[in-house]
């Protein structure tokens, strides 16, 4: 089922010849059948200009599109680079009904995709990420025919690109899709590189690069009509290049002599040689001709006959004709839909627009900013244009350009960032500006810190601190106001940045001024300072002085204030290991939130990341959750993604203590994105550790990727202070080594995390698990005094912190030490107390642990029946919530008594096994067996994964086999 969809429309290139590319094109072919679930899901398409990258993607258009694929084309532009996902909303703006019906799915696709823009009085956008995540679920549910997805010139992308490109290559949607971006090497962003190497690193990836053609290739099939020599002299001076050969070849033809050398030009675009013969080629042009050219250029995918019209203030009568004139020599090209116009080749737009007076091209972007405001265009497209067109300071259009960044900020912040910058270039440096100017800095500095350059935001954020005042005679309450804010973001920036000196300093500077800041702007710079203190574990030091600040917010009135100071000293208190205090602050700090609209809460995300975290540690599953969903929700809308991504990390937790693996990975996934985007270092260790520690459940015993993440987290904070992050980042990777099988490398990671075999560093609260790790480790080394030590350590730190799964890692690790001793009943007793008090608060991921632990030592003890209850269940838990290492453990523990139908004792015989599997379960037992993940069962029979990891838990059991090999 094939849609014709602007064939041919990559490249402009339907008169050339197609030569020497068949190896190429084989490889896109093999990406075109393999790709999506288990294959490729992005080729890579790499070489210099000219080399015929955009020629082989027309061609492999047509060839898709015989092979029954939906192909939607799309590029980049040299001169629309600030225009937020252009080569995106290029392919898809021309979806057609017939399109639409084969792939209804699609519509579903975020409207600034679709090249609708973000236009006034439309819903406010979701967040980058969440537009990512959008756009995944709309191509994720692509089905029936093959979607494939082409964007050329890949190397001028806007940054929402780029990072949508980075979103489908970390994270492949499981559909009959398929992403081909081609770029030239050289001029690619280091960003775009890198993630598409990693992609070929991991098999997402394919990489096709195009060298030099043959001289053969070029002078037998390009120039059979020259003598040899000449050909061949040409292929020399073309250095197997086809468009330079192609352009030497006209020149011959027309008898214009190539001009002398061709060397590169410089930044990797056409060879000088090329660009003396392309400028010939505009040399013969009549005054509206190459007017008519030149506004074409400025247009970009917008020409059309009409517009280039208006822009040369010619008549319509005219210019059709000269535009006819200009078709002939094949300088511009009529476009697939039969509408636009286009010019034969990007290298002759950027030539003719870079040659264009710049007076006249000046005039040309007014114009067309004018004609497409006309026409209802997207804002962000008149933009481009408005700022192409400047000469000077201009209210009107600083202020559409204004309005352009405001409106990209959530969705596209450099580009917005960018926006910024081109106002305050052309602000004029005088008194009456000087408050704007702050606003607009300050603007910017907060958007370049969404877009990830937190350094560039942070020392934005200084000049603004440092700007003068206001002018003399005007009131200075405002100005003071805005320096406080700027000092407030700063100290945030420097706090993600991990530089907590500096934000000390730069705070406490600001609450010495005087005249200082205004009492509710005081509180919060309190606060800041206070949550700078929590973030090096120094808490104590300031609790005294967050109670006065809490105690000043509520004689204020001052509700921000207020539930800003209660929800940091509930976390602080919870992390410092004081339940009481904490739960009563939690207690109140809900009630504030609870009480506050959505709208209330738009100022007060991070007190909900406060107040979630708090929640977690106090085992108060359920709360936290709702308080992280709805403060999700407010920071998607509000553009607050360091909020979310803590939000959706502390949500992760909550699913992985309560056995929901995958959705974990999942959330742990979406935070870890944002975390890279961001830039912070130390909360991008933190994320990556705490993945880690969901995969080691959602992986079997042993597997290599855990392990791999988790010294990826440690690496991330290396070199950082011992704050909070960073030590929880480097000590999470004791657990990942444990479970490689290296307990002598856990031990030595928790030294040297904790500072010393006190673990004076570590999270206070969080101690009973470490211990337990600690025991665990300490037996599998022989040490046993040690193990015995963190034992009793753990008991008691557990009685002081008075939480459930405090006290079941304590029991678990007493169990161990019982179990090392030789008494399977004590150990049977800790290891099933530990699954009841896990149990007590939905911590069903320890329930499990501690029953699978307990079953074979109640067994050993002589209580059977029991063991194999524990067991069933535990086994259950696991299965149902994706805990693939606890179900693995259950298997290899297997206290089942014989007589259980089920049992794998009953399934020793595989040929019975098999015979018990429902028609459901052979069926993804066979996929198993033929090699397939179960993220591709699924794919494969529309199913979630998490129902096929179920599925596979059960076909284990019955065949009684213990790995996918065994299955096969």
């Amino acid at each position: 089922m094939a849609a014709e969809v602007r064939e041919g429309r990559v490249g402009h290139t339907e008169g050339v010849p197609f030569v020497s590319r068949a190896v190429e094109l084989g490889r896109l072919e093999t990406a075109l059948r393999h790709g999506g679930p288990g294959g490729p899901a992005v080729v890579d398409l790499a070489g210099e200009a000219g080399i015929g990258k955009s020629r082989l993607l027309a061609e492999f258009g047509a060839l898709a599109r015989r092979h029954g694929a939906t192909v939607l084309c799309g590029r980049a532009s040299e001169y629309e680079r600030h225009i937020p996902f252009q080569p995106f909303s290029d392919a898809f703006s021309d979806l057609d009904a017939r399109t639409l019906r084969v792939l209804p799915s699609l519509r579903d696709l975020p409207p600034v995709l679709r090249g609708g823009g973000e236009a006034a009085g439309q819903p406010r956008p979701d967040d980058r990420f969440g537009l990512h995540r959008t756009t995944a679920n709309a191509l994720r549910r692509v089905r029936g025919a093959r979607l494939v997805v082409v964007l050329d010139d890949l190397h001028w992308a806007d940054p929402a690109s780029l990072e949508l490109v980075d979103r489908l290559v970390r994270h492949p949607v499981a559909a009959p899709f398929l992403l081909v971006v081609a770029r030239r090497d050289r001029q690619a962003p280091a960003a775009l590189t890198a993630t598409l190497a990693r992609g070929a690193d991991t098999g997402t990836v394919t990489r096709v690069v195009l060298g030099p053609l043959g001289e053969r290739d070029c002078v037998e099939e390009l120039a059979r009509d020259l003598p040899r020599r000449a050909a061949a002299e040409m292929y020399a001076a073309s250095e197997g290049n086809p468009l330079y050969f192609l352009a030497l070849l006209q020149a011959h033809r027309t008898s214009r002599p190539p001009a002398a050398g061709h060397d590169r030009a410089l930044g990797g675009g056409a060879p000088v040689g090329l660009e003396a013969l392309l400028l010939d080629e505009l040399a013969p042009l009549e005054p509206l001709e190459r007017a008519a050219v030149e506004a074409a250029a400025v247009l970009g995918d917008h020409a059309t006959a009409e517009l280039v019209a208006a822009l040369t203030a010619a008549p319509l009568t005219d210019i059709g004709p000269a535009l006819g004139r200009t078709m002939r020599r094949d300088l511009v090209r009529a476009h697939q839909d039969g509408r636009r116009l286009v010019l034969r080749h990007p290298l002759i737009r950027a030539l003719v627009h870079r040659t264009t007076e710049p007076w006249r091209r000046q005039d040309y972007h007014r114009r067309a900013a004018v004609e497409l405001a006309r026409a209802g265009a997207p804002l962000v497209e008149r933009a481009h244009h408005v700022e192409l067109s400047l000469t000077g300071w201009d209210p009107e259009a600083a202020d559409l350009l204004t309005r352009a960044a405001e409106q990209t900020a959530v969705t596209a912040p450099a580009t917005s960032a960018h926006w910024l910058e081109v106002i305050l270039d052309i602000l004029p440096d005088a008194p009456r500006h000087r408050e704007r100017r702050r606003e607009l800095m300050l603007l910017r500095a907060t958007t370049l810190g969404t877009a990830g350059a937190l350094r560039e935001s942070r020392d934005l954020f200084h000049q603004v601190i440092h700007l003068p005042g206001p002018a003399a005679g005007r009131r200075t309450d405002e100005g003071d106001a805005l320096r406080t804010t700027a000092v407030l973001q700063c100290a945030v920036v420097e706090r993600q940045l991990g530089r907590y000196a500096e934000a000390d300093a730069l705070l406490r500077r600001e609450l010495d001024r005087r005249p200082g800041p205004s009492p509710t702007q005081r509180i919060a710079l309190v606060v800041e300072w206070c949550c700078r203190a929590q973030f090096v574990a120094r808490f104590p030091e300031v609790r005294d002085e967050l109670a006065r600040t809490l105690a000043d917010a509520r004689a204020l009135g001052d509700t921000l204030g207020e539930i800003g100071a209660v929800t940091l000293a509930a976390m602080s208190e919870a992390y410092e290991g004081d339940t009481a205090a904490a739960r009563e602050l939690t207690r109140t700090a809900a009630r504030l939130a609870d009480a506050l609209t959505d709208s209330d809460l738009t100022e007060l995300c991070e007190p909900l990341v406060r107040l979630s975290w708090a929640e977690v540690m106090l085992d108060a599953y359920a709360d936290a959750e709702r308080h992280t969903v709805r403060g999700a929700a407010v920071a998607r809308r509000t553009g607050r993604l360091y909020m979310l991504s803590q939000l959706l990390l502390c949500r992760a937790y909550v699913h992985f203590l309560t056995c929901r693996v995958t959705s974990a990975i999942e959330l742990a996934d979406e935070a870890a994105t944002i975390a890279r985007a961001l830039g912070s270092g130390e909360f991008l260790g933190c994320t990556l550790a705490l993945r880690a520690l969901f995969l080691g459940q959602a992986r079997p015993p042993g597997h290599p990727e855990v392990l791999e993440d988790a010294e990826e987290a440690a690496a991330a904070v290396q070199g950082s202070s011992d704050s909070w992050w960073s030590t929880l980042a480097r000590s999470l990777l004791g657990f990942a080594a444990m479970g490689a099988g290296d307990p002598h490398r856990a031990r030595d990671v928790l030294f040297d995390a904790g500072g010393g075999k006190d673990l004076h560093l570590l999270q206070p609260s969080l101690l009973p698990e470490y211990l337990e790790l600690l025991a665990a480790a300490s037996l599998a080394v022989g040490d046993t005094a040690e193990a015995d030590h963190a034992a009793g350590r753990a008991l008691k730190e557990a009685e002081h912190i008075d939480l459930p799964t405090r006290r079941a890692a304590a029991l678990r690790a007493l169990g161990r030490v019982e179990a090392h001793r030789g008494n399977p009943a004590a150990a049977a007793h800790a290891f099933a107390e530990a699954a009841q008090e896990s149990a007590r608060c939905g911590a069903t991921l320890r329930e499990v642990q501690g029953l699978l632990l307990a079953a074979p030592f109640a067994r050993a003890a002589g209580d059977g029946a029991r063991a194999a209850d524990m067991w069933r269940r535990a086994r259950r838990l696991a299965a149902e919530g994706g805990a693939v290492q606890l179900a693995a453990l259950a298997d290899q523990r297997d206290p089942e008594p014989p007589g259980d139908p089920d049992g794998p004792q009953a399934a020793a015989d595989p040929a019975a096994g098999l015979a018990r599997l429902t028609a459901r379960e052979r069926e993804i037992a066979g996929l198993v067996a033929e090699g397939l993940t179960n993220h591709a069962v699924a794919s494969r029979l529309f199913l979630s994964p998490r129902t096929v990891e179920s599925h596979v838990a059960r076909v284990y059991r019955k065949t009684g086999v213990p790995s996918r090999a065994a299955l096969a």
